[in-house]
């Protein structure tokens, strides 16, 4: 019975996913673009098929034998030397049954392990070349998904989907055709069962498919929770303000209605397997009686009714799978389908096909009549990653900045002042190419920025921003991440450049110390230390500093704040400023207001304008003195 019962799971799964499929449309060329695809492998698709084919053969043959064996116990012409040669071809049978077997396990691990790799490079590269905009809009757990979930189910297309249609269906034809040839009677008798067990079973299908899916969503919804509440700051909230008896209540609540689908859906695989059991028996009972009665009537041998009663146990599994077969192949090409969605959408910020070096030294900003608007969510996203996702921008499809123009040059010191929301950080995010301008030109080194390498520019600028991002990683890691090459004497020069060399040399490991996630091991103001840090690794020509030393203490931001006058110490500097000395300093102030730059000069110059400059100066800068 166990190859009925393999053919038995692999039905109930099919069955269960039917649902899943309603509504589901491909788009044109999946099929030919995963041929492609599959091209590389192709040896290895022709080999598994080859043992595939085997296999099956194999288990058709066997019962075959086992009837000949019987015929030579019980007919006259039978001899113990006939039975012996039967028994080794069995024998000999089971071992290259066992060989094929292994060799598909092979042959299948590699080709489907093959794929995975494939498909996971090219779709995690692929999404590391998108722009910003597509992450701002993009859920991180569907585009997880995409690299695991999807991924996966297409690599069952060339595994288990493809061998179980081709060993199935091999199996279901030879065993219906040396059913045939023995007895057509009892073939015909066999079949009238099959609707009796089919259609029954399309319902329990039905069924595991809603408990399937309310599954998924319960436990999307525990993992969910979990994530919130077992991070650092989810945790913290928990215990600050949270009502742990009812976290704990609508966690088990979720929890227990799972158990409860698990049991059912337990439950209804079982019903299948045994009613598919069933089916198989009466079917054999059929063939034993009916078998028997030609027999006696001396149209059949007794070896041949043996052989029929065990082709039975090989049917209807096989049969039950591939009257579901559409729904194998639509689950594996719907999982291509959307892989292929991913890798189709095309990065916003592209590198030129002629794209240069940026010249050595070369360090000049300049913004040439720069237009631009945010993009909309068909420029850079998909339906489909975006369901949990944000909503769109106010500012989305809105031009947001206005011809603005200004140069900084070589070593300059260049602060941009103004209101929150008057486009600070999208003029900085222009820089180091986070976005592209609708009209005009950035330019670094006198070089359009859609005209460098985009190595070439990540290279040249260190940008510090209010969220100081570390990975979960020691500081070494962290640090290196600018520079991987660095030696632990520079990471030390940098950090102790940064004013966070002591704070780290207290730590009982030092640089191999773990920053925990989002580097929730150190305050605000260390983990924006040690982001200048890694910036001061990397030395670059040109750093832009957006409000730095934002949503800091006074002390923290002291601190810092001596940190950063080294990281800017030389080098060709765009800061987002709210700090006077910061402002003071500056060689040039360029004031903001709606997207367009309405003062341009220094200090002093502005202030006695009395323009918009003085008017920050009054509300904002002075209030904040005492710390300079």
């Amino acid at each position: 019975m166990s190859s009925m019962g393999v053919g038995g799971w692999d039905a109930m799964r099919s069955l269960r996913r039917g649902d899943d499929l309603k509504g589901v449309t491909l788009t044109p060329g999946v099929k030919r673009r995963i041929l492609r695809f599959a091209e590389p492998y192709t040896r290895d698709i022709a080999f598994f098929l080859i043992l595939v084919t085997v296999a099956a053969a194999i288990g058709v043959a066997t019962p075959v034998l086992a009837g000949d064996i019987v015929n030579e116990l019980t007919g006259a012409d039978g001899t113990r030397r006939g039975v012996l040669i039967l028994a080794s071809v069995i024998g000999a049978l089971a071992v290259v049954e066992g060989a094929v077997a292994l060799a598909m396990r092979w042959y299948g691990a590699k080709l489907g392990e093959g794929i995975v790799l494939d498909l996971r490079r090219a779709v995690f590269d692929h999404v590391q070349s998108m722009p910003v905009a597509f992450f701002t809009r993009s859920q991180t757990g569907a585009l997880v998904s995409r690299l695991n979930n999807d991924v996966l189910g297409a690599q069952r297309a060339f595994t288990t989907t493809l061998s179980g249609l081709v060993s199935n269906g091999i199996a279901v034809a030879l065993t219906l055709g040396v059913m045939f040839f023995q007895s057509w009677q009892i073939t015909l008798l066999s079949l009238v069962l099959v609707p009796v067990f089919i259609i029954p079973a399309k319902w329990v299908g039905r069924r595991l498919a809603a408990l399937t899916k309310e599954s998924f969503d319960l436990n999307a919804a525990m993992n969910a929770q979990m994530t919130e509440r077992f991070n650092v700051g989810g945790a913290m909230l928990v215990k600050l303000f949270g009502r742990p008896e009812t976290e704990s209540e609508e966690f088990s609540q979720k929890a227990d209605r799972v158990r409860a689908i698990g049991v059912a859906t337990a439950m209804y695989a079982r019903t299948f397997i045994v009613a598919l059991t069933l089916v198989a028996g009466l079917s054999q009972a059929l063939a034993y009686g009916l078998g028997g009665t030609l027999v006696f009537g001396g149209q059949l041998t007794a070896g041949t009714v043996v052989t029929l009663a065990l082709l039975l146990t090989r049917l209807y599994g096989p049969l039950t799978a591939l009257s579901n077969v559409r729904v194998d192949v639509m689950s594996a090409l719907v999982s291509f389908q959307r892989v292929f969605e991913v890798l189709d959408l095309k990065p916003l910020i592209r590198e030129a096909e002629d794209a240069r070096d940026l010249p050595g030294g070369a360090s000049s900003i300049a913004f040439r009549n720069v237009e631009f608007r945010y993009p909309g969510a068909a420029e850079v996203s998909l339906a489909s990653l975006e369901d949990l996702a944000r909503p769109d921008r106010g500012d989305s499809g809105r031009t947001v900045l206005h011809d603005v123009s200004f140069t900084v040059e070589p070593g300059e010191l260049v602060a941009l002042v103004g209101h929150s929301g008057s486009g600070k950080t999208t003029t900085a995010s222009l820089v180091p190419r986070l976005y592209d301008v609708t009209e005009g030109a950035v330019e670094v080194g006198g070089i359009d920025v859609r005209e460098l390498k985009q190595a070439a520019l990540a290279a040249s600028i260190g940008m510090v921003t209010q969220d100081a991002h570390l990975f979960h990683d020691t500081v070494r890691e962290n640090l290196r991440y600018a520079r991987p090459g660095a030696s632990d004497e520079e990471i030390w020069e940098a950090l102790e450049r940064a004013q966070i060399g002591e704070t780290v040399r207290r730590l009982e490991s030092g640089l191999d110390t773990v920053v925990g996630e989002r580097g929730y091991r150190f305050s605000g103001g260390e983990q924006q230390r040690l982001a200048i840090a890694r910036v001061l690794l990397k030395a670059p020509p040109i750093v832009i500093l957006d409000e730095a030393t934002a949503h800091l203490d006074s002390e923290s931001e002291a601190a810092v704040q001596h940190a950063l006058d080294t990281a800017l110490e030389g080098r060709t500097s765009l800061v987002i400023a709210h700090r006077l000395s910061t402002v003071r300093r500056a060689d040039k102030i360029l004031v903001l207001s709606d997207g367009r730059v309405v003062e341009t000069g220094t200090h002093e110059d502005l202030v006695a304008r009395g323009g918009p400059y003085a008017e920050l100066y009054r509300t904002q800068f002075t209030e904040r003195s005492e710390v300079d």
